[in-house]
């Protein structure tokens, strides 16, 4: 029985093993935080739904999440007619997926169009080609859009057009990052450095 003081407290000889033992696990508890949220990019688990689509391909197949399940998915909404970021964007994870080597063969980038009337499917596929292979263009009509739009809370305008029918679209510059199982994982910023992006990509491949 420990014995106390007649505040109620034990005796001081007894605090510091009970300050050990606090700090012990206050330590430990540390350790575990750490271990879990260590990315450096932005962790968005548990704040994301899951990977969940229907679209066309580039290639005129109609796909789902499924199609892509067992392998890491990065999902970036843009249009083929963007004049900068969405090629800073592609070309910046055309460096990040060269950089992972082997561990690249795993990872697929879905761009999906937020300008559907003037992006089909071949102007798609000649656009992701010129990039990389593992980039897949896909596009959906407009109520399929706005449902994958919301579902992860990325929005999309239109400017007014030109006197020749030309206008540019607004839209976020951000990846998702979705595991092989299809959870959402990481937001990719143009902030990141691209060695905070390859080093997220490749503990997300499981290829530390």
């Amino acid at each position: 029985m420990v014995s106390r003081a007649r505040n109620g407290f034990p005796h001081e000889g007894v605090r510091p093993a009970l300050w050990a033992v606090l700090a012990a696990l206050l330590l430990a508890l540390a350790l575990v935080g750490c271990s879990r949220n260590d990315w450096r990019t932005k962790d968005i688990s548990g704040l994301m739904p899951s990977l969940k689509f229907q679209l066309t391909a580039e290639s005129g197949k109609q796909v789902t999440a499924a199609d892509y399940e067992g392998r890491v998915v990065l999902l970036y909404f843009g249009y083929t007619r963007c004049p900068d970021v969405c090629p800073t964007t592609l070309a910046r994870f055309k460096r990040a997926l060269d950089r992972l080597g082997k561990a690249g063969r795993d990872v697929t980038l879905l761009f999906v169009t937020v300008d559907p009337k003037r992006d089909d499917l071949q102007t798609l596929r000649q656009y992701t080609n010129a990039f990389d292979p593992r980039f897949v263009g896909l596009r959906g009509d407009k109520e399929s859009l706005d449902s994958l739009t919301k579902r992860y809370r990325v929005t999309y305008g239109y400017g007014k057009p030109d006197d020749s029918g030309n206008y540019e679209v607004s839209h976020s510059s951000a990846v998702f990052a979705f595991d092989r199982e299809g959870k959402a994982r990481l937001l990719f910023r143009s902030t990141d450095s691209l060695d905070d992006v390859v080093a997220d990509l490749r503990r997300l491949v499981g290829k530390e």
